[in-house]
C-alpha cells in the first residue's frame, strides 16, 4: 500500500513529482502479500428463534474471501496490505436462509514515519439483502451477480479506488470503474440496494459509484491525495507546510460545493476526517480560516470544529 511504486498510475506533473519524493522515503521490496488485511464481524444477536449460528461460518468465509484473494495485478508486501473492517449486522431473517442486513465499511492507512494511520473512508449500507446456507461456498465471479458476493466485491473495490486515490492523483480509476461493472451488472437484474435513484444524501450503490466518478467531482477526488500525500505524509517533517496544504484542500472543496449540489461523497471525506481535521488545525495561526471552511463545508460537526478555537 504506502509503500508499493505498483500503486502510483502516475500520468500528471505532480504525480510524477509526488513519485520523486516518494523515491526518497523507500526503497522498493519484492512482494507477493494479498491486497487486504480485513477484520470481518457478523451480529446475529437480534435474531430469535431458529438457530442461526452457523452465520460464525459466514464470517470465516467472508475473511478468507477478502483477506485471501488476489483483487489486482499489484505486488503487495505483507505489511502493506490495506488495514480494513466490514462489520455486518444482521437485521432481520426473512427464511432461515435470507437476511437483511446493514454493511459497515471501513478502512485506513499509514501517515508515514509515524505508526499513526488516518481513516481513508467509511461506508455504511443500510439495505443489504443476501442469502446465505450453512457451508456455501463464496465463489469470486465478476461476471454473475450474486447478492452476497457482489456487495462484497462491490466494497473491496470501493475500498482499493479511495486507498490508491490518496497515493496518487486519481490513480484509484480502474478499481472505482470496476465497481461500477458490479453495480451495472446488478442493476441489469433489479438487484436490491443498488438502484441508481437514490437520494444524494443516502444513495444506493449505483448511486454512490456514479457520484463518485462524475467528472465534476474530480476536486474531491485529487484532494484524497493531496490531502494524505501532500499534507499528513509530511506533517512530522514540516507541520506548518502540511496544514498549510490541507487548508487549500478545504479550499478547493470550498469551490467544489459552491459549482455542485450537496453530494454523499463530499460528505463521506468529513465523516472520515472531521475529527482528524479538528486535531490537525487545533490552536495554529490559521485555525479561524480552518473553522469557516469547515463549519461551512461539514455543519454536522461544527461542536468539534469549535475545539479549533480554543
Amino acid at each position: 500500500m504506502f509503500f508499493s511504486t505498483m500503486r502510483f498510475l502516475l500520468s500528471s506533473t505532480a504525480s510524477v513529482v509526488a513519485l520523486l519524493l516518494f523515491s526518497l522515503f523507500f526503497s522498493p521490496k519484492p512482494a507477493a502479500a494479498q491486497e487486504f488485511n480485513c477484520a470481518i464481524s457478523v451480529n446475529y444477536s437480534t435474531l430469535t428463534g431458529s438457530d442461526f449460528g452457523f452465520l460464525e461460518d459466514l464470517e470465516l468465509r467472508m475473511e478468507e474471501y477478502v483477506n485471501d484473494r488476489f483483487w489486482t495485478e499489484d505486488s503487495f508486501r505483507e505489511d502493506e496490505r490495506i488495514e480494513c473492517t466490514m462489520d455486518v449486522i444482521v437485521l432481520e431473517a426473512i427464511s432461515l436462509t435470507s437476511f437483511n442486513a446493514r454493511l459497515v465499511v471501513a478502512t485506513r492507512r499509514p501517515i508515514y514515519n509515524t505508526m499513526q494511520h488516518s481513516t481513508v473512508v467509511r461506508f455504511s449500507d443500510e439495505s443489504w439483502q443476501f442469502r446465505y446456507a450453512q457451508g456455501q461456498p463464496l465463489v469470486f465471479n465478476l461476471e454473475q451477480y450474486d447478492p452476497l458476493t457482489s456487495v462484497i466485491d462491490f466494497y473491496a473495490y470501493m475500498m482499493l479506488g479511495y486507498d490508491y486515490d490518496t497515493f496518487s492523483e486519481l490513480g484509484g480509476t480502474p478499481h472505482f470503474e470496476t465497481a461500477r461493472r458490479i453495480a451495472e451488472r446488478a442493476q441489469s437484474v433489479s438487484g436490491e440496494g443498488w438502484s441508481e435513484l437514490g437520494s444524494p444524501t443516502e444513495p444506493g450503490r449505483g448511486n454512490l459509484i456514479t457520484q463518485v466518478l462524475d467528472p465534476r467531482m474530480r476536486p474531491l477526488r485529487k484532494a484524497y491525495f493531496d490531502y494524505h500525500f501532500g499534507g499528513l505524509d509530511r506533517f512530522l517533517m514540516n507541520p506548518d507546510t502540511a496544514r498549510n496544504a490541507i487548508l487549500q484542500v478545504l479550499s478547493d472543496l470550498d469551490v467544489l460545493y459552491e459549482d455542485v449540489s450537496r453530494q454523499h461523497v463530499l460528505d463521506l471525506f468529513f465523516l472520515a476526517k472531521y475529527n482528524e481535521l479538528a486535531a490537525v488545525f487545533e490552536g495554529w495561526q490559521g485555525s479561524n480560516q480552518a473553522y469557516d471552511y469547515l463549519t461551512l463545508l461539514d455543519p454536522a460537526h461544527t461542536s468539534v470544529y469549535e475545539d479549533i478555537l480554543e
